[in-house]
Protein backbone atom coordinates (compact mmCIF):
# COMPACT_ATOMS: atom_id res chain seq x y z
CA UNK A 1 0.00 0.00 0.00
CA UNK A 2 1.05 3.59 -0.50
CA UNK A 3 -0.33 5.32 2.59
CA UNK A 4 1.91 7.69 4.45
CA UNK A 5 3.75 8.86 1.33
CA UNK A 6 3.46 12.30 -0.20
CA UNK A 7 1.19 12.40 -3.29
CA UNK A 8 2.84 12.38 -6.70
CA UNK A 9 0.67 14.74 -8.78
CA UNK A 10 -0.14 13.57 -12.30
CA UNK A 11 -1.54 15.81 -15.06
CA UNK A 12 -3.17 15.13 -18.41
CA UNK A 13 -2.52 16.56 -21.88
CA UNK A 14 -4.35 19.78 -20.90
CA UNK A 15 -2.56 20.09 -17.53
CA UNK A 16 -5.64 18.97 -15.61
CA UNK A 17 -4.73 17.22 -12.34
CA UNK A 18 -6.22 13.93 -11.14
CA UNK A 19 -8.13 14.86 -7.99
CA UNK A 20 -11.45 12.99 -7.95
CA UNK A 21 -12.31 9.32 -8.38
CA UNK A 22 -15.79 7.91 -8.85
CA UNK A 23 -15.96 4.22 -7.98
CA UNK A 24 -18.90 2.13 -9.17
CA UNK A 25 -19.48 -0.74 -6.74
CA UNK A 26 -22.28 -2.39 -8.74
CA UNK A 27 -23.89 -2.09 -12.17
CA UNK A 28 -27.29 -3.09 -10.78
CA UNK A 29 -30.09 -0.70 -9.89
CA UNK A 30 -33.58 -0.97 -8.42
CA UNK A 31 -34.81 2.03 -10.45
CA UNK A 32 -35.33 2.32 -14.20
CA UNK A 33 -34.84 6.06 -14.68
CA UNK A 34 -35.47 7.06 -18.27
CA UNK A 35 -32.27 9.14 -18.54
CA UNK A 36 -29.98 6.36 -17.29
CA UNK A 37 -31.27 2.77 -17.30
CA UNK A 38 -34.78 2.84 -18.76
CA UNK A 39 -37.04 -0.20 -18.66
CA UNK A 40 -35.67 -2.93 -20.90
CA UNK A 41 -32.15 -1.52 -20.89
CA UNK A 42 -30.77 -4.51 -18.98
CA UNK A 43 -31.55 -6.66 -22.01
CA UNK A 44 -29.19 -4.44 -24.02
CA UNK A 45 -26.51 -4.26 -21.32
CA UNK A 46 -26.44 -7.55 -19.35
CA UNK A 47 -25.32 -7.35 -15.75
CA UNK A 48 -21.79 -8.28 -14.75
CA UNK A 49 -21.24 -11.65 -13.12
CA UNK A 50 -20.51 -11.78 -9.41
CA UNK A 51 -16.90 -12.84 -9.97
CA UNK A 52 -16.34 -9.98 -12.43
CA UNK A 53 -17.04 -7.27 -9.85
CA UNK A 54 -14.10 -6.06 -7.80
CA UNK A 55 -13.91 -7.22 -4.19
CA UNK A 56 -13.76 -4.54 -1.52
CA UNK A 57 -10.09 -5.35 -0.92
CA UNK A 58 -9.34 -4.80 -4.61
CA UNK A 59 -11.19 -1.47 -4.62
CA UNK A 60 -9.35 -0.35 -1.50
CA UNK A 61 -5.99 -1.30 -3.03
CA UNK A 62 -6.66 0.77 -6.13
CA UNK A 63 -7.95 3.74 -4.11
CA UNK A 64 -4.73 3.75 -2.09
CA UNK A 65 -2.79 3.97 -5.37
CA UNK A 66 -5.02 6.74 -6.74
CA UNK A 67 -4.51 8.66 -3.49
CA UNK A 68 -0.78 8.38 -4.05
CA UNK A 69 -1.30 10.16 -7.39
CA UNK A 70 -3.23 13.08 -5.92
CA UNK A 71 -6.82 11.87 -5.56
CA UNK A 72 -8.32 13.42 -2.43
CA UNK A 73 -11.99 12.66 -3.02
CA UNK A 74 -13.71 9.34 -3.73
CA UNK A 75 -17.39 9.07 -4.56
CA UNK A 76 -19.07 5.65 -4.41
CA UNK A 77 -21.63 5.14 -7.17
CA UNK A 78 -23.38 2.39 -9.13
CA UNK A 79 -25.85 1.47 -10.52
CA UNK A 80 -27.30 1.91 -7.06
CA UNK A 81 -24.41 1.52 -4.61
CA UNK A 82 -26.58 0.65 -1.61
CA UNK A 83 -27.52 -2.60 -3.35
CA UNK A 84 -23.95 -3.80 -2.76
CA UNK A 85 -23.98 -5.97 0.36
CA UNK A 86 -21.76 -4.75 3.20
CA UNK A 87 -21.03 -1.35 1.71
CA UNK A 88 -20.21 0.16 5.13
CA UNK A 89 -17.29 -2.29 5.26
CA UNK A 90 -15.83 -0.75 2.11
CA UNK A 91 -16.32 2.74 3.52
CA UNK A 92 -14.42 1.69 6.64
CA UNK A 93 -11.54 0.39 4.49
CA UNK A 94 -11.37 3.60 2.49
CA UNK A 95 -11.47 5.72 5.64
CA UNK A 96 -8.01 4.35 6.43
CA UNK A 97 -6.56 6.46 3.59
CA UNK A 98 -5.29 9.64 5.28
CA UNK A 99 -7.16 12.80 4.32
CA UNK A 100 -9.51 11.07 1.88
CA UNK A 101 -12.96 12.64 1.43
CA UNK A 102 -15.52 9.83 1.00
CA UNK A 103 -18.91 10.56 -0.54
CA UNK A 104 -21.81 8.53 -1.92
CA UNK A 105 -24.44 9.08 -4.61
CA UNK A 106 -27.68 7.11 -4.15
CA UNK A 107 -31.28 7.05 -5.30
CA UNK A 108 -32.22 7.04 -1.62
CA UNK A 109 -34.37 3.92 -1.67
CA UNK A 110 -32.30 2.11 0.98
CA UNK A 111 -30.76 5.14 2.66
CA UNK A 112 -33.05 5.29 5.71
CA UNK A 113 -31.79 1.96 7.06
CA UNK A 114 -28.12 2.42 6.12
CA UNK A 115 -27.36 6.10 6.76
CA UNK A 116 -26.21 5.67 10.37
CA UNK A 117 -24.01 2.65 9.56
CA UNK A 118 -22.40 4.50 6.66
CA UNK A 119 -21.68 7.55 8.80
CA UNK A 120 -20.18 5.42 11.57
CA UNK A 121 -17.99 3.66 8.99
CA UNK A 122 -16.53 6.97 7.84
CA UNK A 123 -18.79 8.29 5.08
CA UNK A 124 -18.66 12.08 5.07
CA UNK A 125 -21.17 13.24 2.47
CA UNK A 126 -24.15 11.93 0.53
CA UNK A 127 -25.92 13.02 -2.64
CA UNK A 128 -29.48 11.80 -3.23
CA UNK A 129 -31.21 11.71 -6.62
CA UNK A 130 -34.74 13.14 -6.54
CA UNK A 131 -36.33 14.29 -9.77
CA UNK A 132 -39.71 15.53 -8.54
CA UNK A 133 -41.87 15.92 -5.44
CA UNK A 134 -44.97 15.16 -7.49
CA UNK A 135 -45.79 11.48 -6.92
CA UNK A 136 -47.00 10.69 -10.42
CA UNK A 137 -44.06 12.44 -12.07
CA UNK A 138 -41.47 10.88 -9.77
CA UNK A 139 -42.78 7.35 -10.16
CA UNK A 140 -42.94 7.74 -13.92
CA UNK A 141 -39.34 8.93 -13.98
CA UNK A 142 -37.94 6.25 -11.68
CA UNK A 143 -39.74 3.52 -13.60
CA UNK A 144 -40.20 1.43 -10.46
CA UNK A 145 -43.31 2.99 -8.90
CA UNK A 146 -41.13 4.02 -5.95
CA UNK A 147 -42.78 6.67 -3.75
CA UNK A 148 -41.37 10.11 -3.01
CA UNK A 149 -41.86 9.83 0.75
CA UNK A 150 -39.38 6.98 1.06
CA UNK A 151 -36.64 9.07 -0.57
CA UNK A 152 -37.48 11.99 1.71
CA UNK A 153 -37.29 9.57 4.65
CA UNK A 154 -33.80 8.58 3.51
CA UNK A 155 -32.74 12.22 3.26
CA UNK A 156 -34.01 12.86 6.79
CA UNK A 157 -32.14 9.80 8.09
CA UNK A 158 -28.93 10.99 6.44
CA UNK A 159 -29.34 14.40 8.06
CA UNK A 160 -30.00 12.81 11.45
CA UNK A 161 -26.83 10.73 11.02
CA UNK A 162 -24.79 13.90 10.44
CA UNK A 163 -24.18 13.54 6.71
CA UNK A 164 -24.76 17.26 6.17
CA UNK A 165 -24.94 19.22 3.97
CA UNK A 166 -26.87 16.80 1.77
CA UNK A 167 -26.97 17.43 -1.96
CA UNK A 168 -30.07 16.62 -3.99
CA UNK A 169 -29.53 15.83 -7.68
CA UNK A 170 -32.39 16.57 -10.09
CA UNK A 171 -32.11 15.76 -13.78
CA UNK A 172 -34.45 18.12 -15.63
CA UNK A 173 -36.26 16.95 -18.77
CA UNK A 174 -38.45 19.33 -20.74
CA UNK A 175 -42.09 18.34 -20.70
CA UNK A 176 -41.46 15.71 -18.02
CA UNK A 177 -40.39 17.27 -14.73
CA UNK A 178 -39.45 20.86 -15.57
CA UNK A 179 -42.63 21.89 -13.78
CA UNK A 180 -41.15 20.48 -10.56
CA UNK A 181 -38.07 22.72 -10.48
CA UNK A 182 -39.44 25.58 -8.38
CA UNK A 183 -41.26 23.21 -6.00
CA UNK A 184 -38.02 21.34 -5.29
CA UNK A 185 -36.11 24.56 -4.72
CA UNK A 186 -38.78 25.84 -2.35
CA UNK A 187 -39.04 22.52 -0.45
CA UNK A 188 -35.34 22.40 0.42
CA UNK A 189 -34.78 26.15 0.83
CA UNK A 190 -33.74 26.82 4.41
CA UNK A 191 -32.95 23.18 5.23
CA UNK A 192 -29.21 23.44 4.62
CA UNK A 193 -29.51 20.89 1.80
CA UNK A 194 -28.44 21.93 -1.70
CA UNK A 195 -30.50 21.02 -4.75
CA UNK A 196 -28.41 20.69 -7.91
CA UNK A 197 -30.37 20.86 -11.15
CA UNK A 198 -28.68 18.89 -13.95
CA UNK A 199 -29.12 19.38 -17.66
CA UNK A 200 -30.20 16.17 -19.36
CA UNK A 201 -26.95 14.74 -20.73
CA UNK A 202 -26.32 12.38 -23.65
CA UNK A 203 -24.51 9.85 -21.46
CA UNK A 204 -24.84 6.24 -22.56
CA UNK A 205 -26.81 4.99 -25.55
CA UNK A 206 -29.97 3.29 -24.27
CA UNK A 207 -31.62 6.47 -22.93
CA UNK A 208 -32.22 7.83 -26.47
CA UNK A 209 -31.19 11.36 -25.58
CA UNK A 210 -32.67 14.26 -27.50
CA UNK A 211 -31.44 17.87 -27.40
CA UNK A 212 -35.07 19.04 -27.42
CA UNK A 213 -35.47 17.54 -23.95
CA UNK A 214 -32.65 19.64 -22.48
CA UNK A 215 -33.64 22.54 -20.22
CA UNK A 216 -30.63 24.89 -20.17
CA UNK A 217 -29.22 25.89 -16.82
CA UNK A 218 -29.91 29.56 -17.52
CA UNK A 219 -33.60 28.78 -17.92
CA UNK A 220 -33.64 26.81 -14.69
CA UNK A 221 -32.05 29.71 -12.80
CA UNK A 222 -34.58 32.10 -14.35
CA UNK A 223 -37.54 29.90 -13.31
CA UNK A 224 -36.38 29.69 -9.71
CA UNK A 225 -35.15 33.27 -9.48
CA UNK A 226 -38.50 34.63 -10.65
CA UNK A 227 -40.08 33.33 -7.43
CA UNK A 228 -37.11 32.90 -5.09
CA UNK A 229 -34.59 35.63 -5.96
CA UNK A 230 -31.03 34.41 -6.55
CA UNK A 231 -27.56 35.82 -6.98
CA UNK A 232 -24.41 34.10 -8.28
CA UNK A 233 -21.92 32.67 -5.78
CA UNK A 234 -18.23 31.87 -6.21
CA UNK A 235 -17.14 28.27 -6.78
CA UNK A 236 -15.87 26.47 -3.70
CA UNK A 237 -12.90 25.03 -5.60
CA UNK A 238 -11.48 24.56 -9.09
CA UNK A 239 -13.32 21.84 -10.96
CA UNK A 240 -16.60 22.17 -9.05
CA UNK A 241 -19.17 20.89 -11.52
CA UNK A 242 -22.12 22.95 -10.31
CA UNK A 243 -22.52 26.67 -10.80
CA UNK A 244 -23.56 28.04 -7.41
CA UNK A 245 -26.50 30.40 -6.88
CA UNK A 246 -27.54 31.59 -3.42
CA UNK A 247 -30.84 32.98 -2.28
CA UNK A 248 -30.66 36.73 -1.81
CA UNK A 249 -32.37 36.39 1.57
CA UNK A 250 -29.45 34.21 2.74
CA UNK A 251 -31.61 31.11 3.15
CA UNK A 252 -29.38 28.64 1.29
CA UNK A 253 -28.29 27.94 -2.27
CA UNK A 254 -28.85 25.82 -5.36
CA UNK A 255 -26.49 24.49 -8.00
CA UNK A 256 -26.86 24.09 -11.75
CA UNK A 257 -24.82 21.56 -13.75
CA UNK A 258 -24.58 22.68 -17.38
CA UNK A 259 -22.51 20.11 -19.24
CA UNK A 260 -24.69 20.52 -22.35
CA UNK A 261 -25.15 24.29 -22.64
CA UNK A 262 -21.91 25.40 -20.95
CA UNK A 263 -19.33 22.63 -21.00
CA UNK A 264 -16.75 22.61 -18.22
CA UNK A 265 -14.26 20.09 -19.58
CA UNK A 266 -11.37 22.50 -19.02
CA UNK A 267 -11.61 22.07 -15.25
CA UNK A 268 -12.46 18.35 -15.14
CA UNK A 269 -10.33 16.47 -12.61
CA UNK A 270 -12.41 13.27 -12.43
CA UNK A 271 -11.65 9.67 -13.30
CA UNK A 272 -14.12 6.79 -13.08
CA UNK A 273 -13.63 3.17 -12.10
CA UNK A 274 -16.33 0.73 -13.17
CA UNK A 275 -17.56 -2.11 -10.98
CA UNK A 276 -15.29 -4.57 -12.79
CA UNK A 277 -12.27 -2.31 -12.51
CA UNK A 278 -12.10 -0.53 -15.87
CA UNK A 279 -10.69 3.00 -15.66
CA UNK A 280 -12.48 5.65 -17.72
CA UNK A 281 -11.16 9.19 -17.98
CA UNK A 282 -14.45 10.76 -19.16
CA UNK A 283 -18.15 10.19 -18.51
CA UNK A 284 -18.62 10.00 -22.27
CA UNK A 285 -15.83 7.48 -22.92
CA UNK A 286 -16.42 4.43 -25.07
CA UNK A 287 -13.37 2.47 -23.94
CA UNK A 288 -11.19 2.29 -20.86
CA UNK A 289 -8.18 0.68 -19.22
CA UNK A 290 -8.84 -2.66 -17.51
CA UNK A 291 -7.20 -2.19 -14.11
CA UNK A 292 -9.09 -5.16 -12.68
CA UNK A 293 -7.59 -7.55 -15.19
CA UNK A 294 -4.11 -6.13 -14.64
CA UNK A 295 -4.47 -6.49 -10.89
CA UNK A 296 -5.78 -10.05 -11.10
CA UNK A 297 -2.98 -10.93 -13.51
CA UNK A 298 -0.43 -10.19 -10.82
CA UNK A 299 0.53 -6.55 -11.38
CA UNK A 300 2.13 -5.03 -8.30
CA UNK A 301 1.31 -1.56 -6.94
CA UNK A 302 4.11 0.10 -8.90
CA UNK A 303 2.85 -1.42 -12.16
CA UNK A 304 -0.73 -0.41 -11.42
CA UNK A 305 0.44 3.11 -10.58
CA UNK A 306 2.30 3.29 -13.90
CA UNK A 307 -0.83 2.20 -15.79
CA UNK A 308 -2.91 4.94 -14.14
CA UNK A 309 -0.22 7.56 -14.78
CA UNK A 310 0.00 6.54 -18.42
CA UNK A 311 -3.76 6.68 -18.95
CA UNK A 312 -4.13 10.05 -17.25
CA UNK A 313 -1.06 11.71 -18.78
CA UNK A 314 -2.36 10.82 -22.27
CA UNK A 315 -5.88 12.00 -21.48
CA UNK A 316 -7.20 14.61 -23.91
CA UNK A 317 -10.95 14.14 -23.29
CA UNK A 318 -13.21 17.12 -23.90
CA UNK A 319 -16.34 15.52 -25.26
CA UNK A 320 -18.81 18.12 -23.97
CA UNK A 321 -16.82 21.01 -25.41
CA UNK A 322 -16.65 19.32 -28.80
CA UNK A 323 -20.32 18.36 -28.74
CA UNK A 324 -21.25 21.96 -27.90
CA UNK A 325 -19.11 23.23 -30.76
CA UNK A 326 -20.18 20.68 -33.37
CA UNK A 327 -23.75 20.22 -32.20
CA UNK A 328 -23.91 16.44 -32.58
CA UNK A 329 -23.14 13.21 -30.78
CA UNK A 330 -19.56 12.23 -31.54
CA UNK A 331 -19.21 8.59 -30.57
CA UNK A 332 -20.81 5.59 -28.85
CA UNK A 333 -20.56 5.96 -25.07
CA UNK A 334 -20.35 3.63 -22.09
CA UNK A 335 -23.67 3.38 -20.27
CA UNK A 336 -24.00 5.78 -17.33
CA UNK A 337 -25.34 2.99 -15.11
CA UNK A 338 -22.01 1.21 -15.58
CA UNK A 339 -19.79 4.04 -14.34
CA UNK A 340 -22.12 5.98 -12.06
CA UNK A 341 -22.58 9.31 -13.83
Amino acid sequence: MTTGQAPIPVRDAFERPLRDLRVSVTDRCNFRCQYCMPAGADACTPYLGRNDILAFEEIARLVHIFARLGVGKVRLTGGEPLLRNGLPDLVAMLSEVPGLDIALTTNGALLARLAEKLKCAGLQRVTVSLDSLDERTFQAMNGASFPVWKVLEGIAAAADAGLDPIKINTVVLRGVNDGSVVDLARWFKGTGHIVRFIEYMDAGNVAQWSPEAVVPGAEIVWMIGAELPLEPAEANYRGEVAQRWRYIDGDGEIGVITSVSQAFCGDCTRARLSADGVLYTCLFSHRGLDMGRAMRSGADDAELEALICGAWSERADRYSELRTRIGANLQPRIEMSYIGG
